[in-house]
């Protein structure tokens, strides 16, 4: 194929599968509401069981893990091992989703038994309201595409996308329901980056105690300048005899000191030091620390506590290895 039919082919997929997803948006039924209120009123405690062979198994993992990610737990398992002893996984709180297209798959077929004898919902997820696992199903979910993207109308597309945005609508419905937070996301996500900016601290973070740089007012500038090297984040803190926090001493405040010709070694570093410091608390989150460096236009801050004694510093190299933005 040369280049348009390539892009007459792609896009006649994409439209075909569009379609399918349209059709079925028209479709939808009072079924589909009481399949997430069951969910809903079900888990927890119980969770989502997820089952599916084939392509199926594919999509059923991809909606147990977006089931799961927003609120609702979920988890998948495959219908053969199911038979050989995973079905010990599931509990009478649980609800099954079985997905098939034809809804004839006989390792789901098999399973039905054990649904019903322990009272466990069945949702299947089909294409044919009339077939087998669907008839003994406690709700169906109308899974039907008029046309398979597959020219040779073979390899399951058109019904593994409907499939997928079907699991999405009740991911999505359910996370509505219960009221989900972006939050309540950072929690199951500790690792992504949503998850470190609403999660990870200041004091997670900061350099703390011996680590933090900080001289008395009265040590010469030379001094403080020996100690901001050691610190390694281009400042220093001003403390009193107490460790309360005076000021700080930067880069910045170095350069103008110098363009004025300040003797460093025979002048205190309190008499250049900046008076009022960009100041949080270590409970604060890091991305806060961030705002605050980016509106006071300054690339590092100290931290205190209540009582307003230095217990770190931070610096925008140690938020950006954090990965917090």
């Amino acid at each position: 194929m040369d280049v348009d039919q390539v892009l007459a082919v792609s896009r006649e997929v994409l439209a075909t599968e569009a379609q399918a997803l349209l059709d079925a948006r028209e479709r939808l039924s009072g079924a589909f509401p009481r399949v997430v209120r069951l969910i809903l009123e079900r888990c927890p405690p119980g969770r989502v069981v997820v089952m599916g062979v084939g392509k199926s198994g594919h999509v059923g993992n991809k909606i147990a893990a977006t089931l799961a990610s927003t609120g609702t737990p979920a988890f998948f398992v495959h219908p053969t091992e199911a038979g050989h002893g995973d079905l010990g996984m599931l509990t009478a709180h649980d609800v099954v989703l079985a997905i098939s297209y034809s809804g004839r798959s006989d390792e789901l077929l098999r399973l039905i038994p054990y649904f019903k004898r322990n009272a466990i919902p069945l949702i299947c997820l089909a294409g044919q309201g009339d077939s087998p696992l669907a008839s003994h199903a406690d709700f169906w979910i109308d899974g039907r595409v008029d046309k398979e993207a597959c020219p040779l109308g073979l390899a399951p597309t058109s019904s593994t996308t409907l499939a997928l945005a079907l699991g999405d609508a009740l991911a999505i419905c359910l996370l509505r329901l219960r009221g989900f937070t972006p939050e309540d996301f950072a929690v199951t996500h500790p690792h992504g980056t949503l998850g470190r900016r609403l999660l990870v601290t200041v004091g997670d973070i900061m350099l703390k105690g011996p680590e933090t740089p900080a001289v008395r007012p009265e040590t010469s500038i030379r001094a403080a300048l020996v100690e901001m090297s050691r610190g390694g984040i281009g400042i220093t803190a001003i403390t009193d005899a107490d460790g309360r926090i005076l000021g700080i001493f930067t880069d910045g405040d170095l350069r103008r000191t110098l363009d004025r010709n300040v003797d460093i070694r025979a002048t205190s570093v309190g008499e250049v030091m900046s008076p009022r410091p960009a100041i949080m608390r270590a409970g604060q989150l890091a991305v806060e620390a961030v705002e605050l460096m980016e509106r006071n236009k300054v690339g590092a801050l100290l931290v205190e506590d209540e009582n307003r004694r230095l217990v770190g510093a931070l610096n925008m190299r140690i938020v950006l290895r954090a990965g917090v933005v």
